[in-house]
């Protein structure tokens, strides 16, 4: 299978990775059915088999679908439901940035020096003026602060027109009271000033409902008429948010959600979103999702007048298509590659990651790889692989939740027995939590008795473990001295145990295995020593009950296999 020496990839090889098979060389699975009655297949009037197709099955929109049960629209969180996790309430404005304009009740100091002395702290009175001491009212309401400063000081030297030096401040903002209502947690009245943004009011009434309100469609009333609309997504897309500046007595409205519609499937976050319309289009909708790298067809699904629709569409396809209120599109990576990627480890030459054609095998794939003539473990070649850890993951899984279902819950019938089931219920919830944190290494054994290697079809993923010839023996799990010894042709594992100081008082002798480096784990009475095997002792389970020890000796010997680790109980 390997060619023992320095070498290239195989011209075969190259071609295979060069030419991807096409459509032409594929099993046709779809065979003309006979010996079907007329009555079980339908017939024409002439008594002949209807067989022309009733759709084209060539085209893109049609096929197999990944199709889950369509989305509860309310199951989904809305679109920027974290919006107010972010602190909005923490720090209150000061109001005084540079846009802020003046209304009564504020502060303004001046001080003035040179041909008069003037130094006070001047409200702004309720006809918008601040009084200056020989010099009279001047009108700064509704004014920044640098258009006051310039009206103050042209005030000032219209009377003193010579050696005067003007300096004004605005101290501060008087606070302002603002309503939060309509679809918000806590609706209330909210202390803030002029300047915050309506996400500080908001945040301090709890956020928006996340089943109810709308994040697009929030008013700011005043006397009666809007002042402005508010869209959040505006602000959670681009971050611009319109910065009105609130008057005390004003009202944030939080209005109910408009029509909305599901984004599940290969995205960042599975959302629900809110229309400004009626409906939108597939490019909007892709503009609003996160897509997921790979992501090649939408399912998109709904009602229409003339009943329920689903249309499967290539994404390029999707841009163009209406989605309306109450639909479900769910992005799907359902482009399958034509090659795949496969990893090399231990001793080999060459590069570590190969891209194959989907149909590659294991043979084929090693005559291209060179090894090291004296250095490398042929025999002991293995595959590690993902969808191999994963069924021995479920396997474990189901093994535990086995033990317990079968050993927990039954009821006591006299104190001592219910002394005893606490116990093992201890034991149990241990031992499970345990076995819960194991990690199965997915070692696909690919190794024939006969020292041949299966020629199996290689996966996406896959990591071909080609092992460098190894000395030794190691001894792990319930020995007096765990530790890696050399191997010796003709010792026994019984000598290897002796040599590592015998058995734990925790061992179970009769659960002794051997693991090979092609992942193939045997009992130790049957399997043949060589170099670069693992001596695994289980330890005994720690119970008198026989059934349970039994249990729990088979999950060890499972997980030994799958990990190589003798579990400490």
């Amino acid at each position: 299978m390997i060619n023992p020496r320095k070498m290239t990839l195989s011209a075969a090889l190259v071609a295979s990775l060069c030419l991807l098979p096409g459509l032409a060389g594929a099993q046709n699975f779809v065979q003309p059915s006979t010996g079907i009655s007329q009555s079980e297949s339908g017939s024409l009037g002439d008594g002949s088999v209807d067989a022309s197709p009733r759709a084209d099955w060539s085209n893109p929109r049609y096929g197999p679908v990944d199709n889950p049960p369509k989305t509860q629209l309310d199951e989904l969180p809305p679109f920027g439901a974290n919006l107010f996790e972010g602190g909005f309430r923490g720090t209150m404005a000061d109001g005084l940035n540079s846009n802020y304009q003046i209304k009564p009740g504020d502060q303004v100091t001046l001080r003035a020096w040179g041909a008069v002395e003037i130094e006070q702290t001047m409200p702004v009175d309720a006809q918008g003026n601040v009084f200056i001491p020989s010099i009279g009212p001047v009108s700064v309401q509704g004014m920044t602060g640098q258009q006051m400063d310039s009206a103050v000081r042209s005030a000032i030297k219209n009377v003193y027109p010579k050696d005067v030096e003007v300096y004004t401040n605005l101290q501060g903002v008087q606070p302002v009271g603002v309503f939060v209502t309509g679809y918000v947690d806590s609706p209330g009245r909210y202390a803030g000033t002029p300047s915050d943004s309506v996400l500080y009011f908001l945040d301090q009434a709890g956020g928006i409902d996340q089943k109810l309100g709308s994040y697009r469609q929030i008013r700011v009333e005043r006397n009666g008429r809007t002042v402005t609309t508010i869209d959040l997504y505006d602000f959670l897309i681009d971050g611009d948010i319109p910065r009105p500046q609130f008057k005390d007595g004003d009202t944030i409205v939080v209005e109910e959600r408009g029509p909305a519609i599901a984004v599940t499937g290969d995205v960042k976050r599975e959302y629900r979103y809110e229309l400004q319309g009626q409906q939108l289009s597939g490019a909007d909708v892709k503009q609003l999702a996160r897509l997921k790298s790979g992501v090649s067809h939408v399912l998109l699904r709904g009602d229409r007048a003339d009943g329920p629709m689903a249309d499967y569409f290539a994404l390029n396809e999707f841009n163009n298509q209406t989605v309306k209120s109450g639909d479900e599109v769910l992005f799907s990576s359902d482009k399958r590659a034509d090659t795949i990627v496969v990893e090399v480890q231990g001793s080999y030459y060459g590069p570590s990651r190969y891209a194959l054609p989907r149909n590659a095998h294991l043979g084929e794939f090693l005559d291209a790889i060179s090894v090291p003539r004296d250095m490398t473990s042929v025999r002991d070649i293995s595959i590690l692989r993902d969808s191999v850890a994963e069924q021995q993951e479920a396997a474990l899984e189901k093994s535990l939740r086995r033990l317990q279902t079968t050993y927990l819950g039954y009821p006591a019938r006299t104190a001592e027995e219910g002394k005893i089931q606490v116990q093992q219920a201890q034991l149990i919830k241990q031992f499970v939590e345990e076995a819960s944190e194991v990690e199965p290494s997915g070692q696909l054994v690919v190794a024939r008795g006969n020292g041949n290697i299966a020629n199996v079809r290689l996966q996406d993923g896959d990591v071909i473990n080609i092992p460098e010839s190894n000395d030794a023996i190691l001894l792990s799990g319930e020995v007096t001295m765990p530790q890696a010894v050399v191997y010796t042709p003709g010792m026994s594992v019984e000598d290897y145990i002796e040599q590592a100081g015998g058995l734990t008082s925790r061992a179970d002798d009769d659960q002794i295995l051997v693991a090979h480096r092609n992942g193939a784990v045997v009992p130790a009475d049957d399997a043949r020593l060589r170099a670069g095997d693992e001596i695994i002792v289980l330890p005994a389970a720690p119970t008198s009950n026989i059934e349970l020890g039994k249990s729990i000796t088979q999950i060890l010997y499972q997980i030994a296999v799958a990990t190589k680790v003798a579990l400490d109980l």
